[in-house]
């Protein structure tokens, strides 16, 4: 790949990292760091229905899966950088192919080709 390419899609991951971070330091400022009575908005001491704990558990549930995806895609962006750096970007982990271009601007962080994507899903 042409160092012109390569540049590009550097900056595409490292707008990405930079947008997933605000995204997660968002989400644990407004949710994670707060308490359960915190994060409900009832500063009171009465007791909750336990429908509305329900509903706010799944919710932080919700919220922890988000922050975790976002941390795995974080690795993924962080592979991507180091793989522009060795100059293996853009190659398919499990073939050894080319990724294709359409697929690196949609996902900057792909590591498979679209047909062992597919296959990976399939067996999923």
């Amino acid at each position: 790949m042409r160092k012109a390419r390569m540049k590009k899609y550097k900056k595409l991951l490292l707008a990405a990292k930079e947008n997933l971070e605000a995204e997660v330091q968002q989400l644990q400022r407004d949710n994670l760091n707060r308490s359960q009575r915190e994060s409900s908005g009832d500063l009171s001491g009465y007791s909750y229905h336990m429908a509305d704990v329900g509903t706010d558990t799944f919710g932080r549930e919700v919220e922890l899966t988000i922050a975790s995806a976002g941390s795995e895609t974080m690795k993924d962006i962080d592979e991507a950088l180091g793989q522009i750096e060795d100059g293996t970007y853009g190659k398919c982990d499990v073939c050894g192919g080319q990724v294709s271009e359409k697929r690196l601007e949609a996902v900057p962080y792909a590591h498979l080709c679209i047909s062992c994507k597919s296959e990976q899903e399939r067996n999923s």
